[in-house]
């Protein structure tokens, strides 16, 4: 399944309130536990990112250039 931003918003929004159940688009989830909806957060995230590296959206990891310089003798 393709998630969504507004995906990821529902969901931290419902953990930042305290609630279980979740609407994600025309469907309803009910978690058992906020243990197992910090886990869907995860999952979603990770989905995300993936989505996001699949598409060329996320470059990957910054580069990193490091000069080392001495003064001339």
């Amino acid at each position: 399944m393709a998630y969504t931003q507004s995906d990821l918003d529902a969901l931290q929004a419902a953990l930042a309130k305290g609630e279980k159940r979740v609407s994600l688009g025309d469907k309803t989830v009910e978690y058992r536990s906020v243990e197992e909806l910090q886990a869907a957060i995860r999952q979603v995230k990770r989905d995300l990112f993936e989505q996001a590296v699949a598409t060329g959206l996320w470059p990957g990891a910054p580069r990193q250039i490091r000069l080392h310089t001495t003064k001339g003798t």
